[in-house]
Formats: structure tokens, C-alpha cells, sequence
């Protein structure tokens, strides 16, 4: 069985840091980008972060400098650090995994989520 799951979640005030983890099994992970997406309350679901199968990362503007996506393959784990967080990034966050890169169009796997909330 395919699964990614997602914790590390929780509730963090503004300026705070957050390191939420992708643990991944039931397919060959070093052959698959993970990235990060998230939904925040009533709003679309948007990309966050992502690494690709050959290690070149891509992050949204809006963390950009923030937000560090890395991994350690041995343990099937992709991990993203969050730093100096607002409440504008309060949402649900989403691993997924895509073959080889990061498109985003289709991905081939999702975890169920972890939400992250920023207080003031």
C-alpha cells in the first residue's frame, strides 16, 4: 500500500518555527519528487515547496527564504522547515509525491495532511 504521512503539525505563534515530515513507503522514493502543498480555510490548494528525484528544489514565492524542503532518503522522509511563520500560512499542508519531477499537474500520491496553525 501507497502512503504518505504527514506530521509535525500543530499550533505556533507568529515569528515561530515549524518542521513538518512526509514519511513515505509502499513505492521507490528516490525515483519520485516530493513536494509540499497547502489549503488554507475556504481557500485553493497551492504549492508550497518541492524536490525532485534529482534534488533540484522550487519554492512559492510567498516562503520563499522561509521555507527549506530536504530529505533523507534513507528513512524515506521528506521534511519541510518553516520559519518566521504568519497566520497566512495557517492551512492544511499536503505531501505528495510525482514521478521524477516536479510538475504538479498530475501527482501521483497525497497524504491525508497536517495543519499548521499561526497565532497572533
Amino acid at each position: 500500500e501507497v502512503q504518505l504521512v504527514e506530521s509535525g503539525g500543530g499550533t505556533v505563534q507568529a515569528g515561530g518555527s515549524l518542521r513538518l515530515s512526509c514519511a513515505a513507503s509502499g513505492f521507490t522514493f528516490d525515483d519520485y519528487a516530493i513536494g509540499w502543498f497547502r489549503q488554507a480555510p475556504g481557500g485553493e490548494r497551492e504549492g508550497v515547496a518541492c524536490s525532485s528525484s534529482y534534488g533540484t528544489t522550487y519554492y512559492a514565492d510567498s516562503v520563499k527564504g522561509r521555507v527549506t524542503i530536504s530529505g533523507d532518503n534513507a528513512k524515506n522522509t521528506v521534511y519541510l522547515q518553516m520559519n518566521s511563520l504568519t497566520p497566512e500560512d495557517t492551512a492544511v499542508y499536503y505531501c505528495a509525491a510525482d514521478y521524477l519531477y516536479c510538475r504538479g499537474d498530475v501527482i501521483d500520491y497525497w497524504g491525508q495532511g497536517t495543519l499548521v496553525t499561526v497565532s497572533t
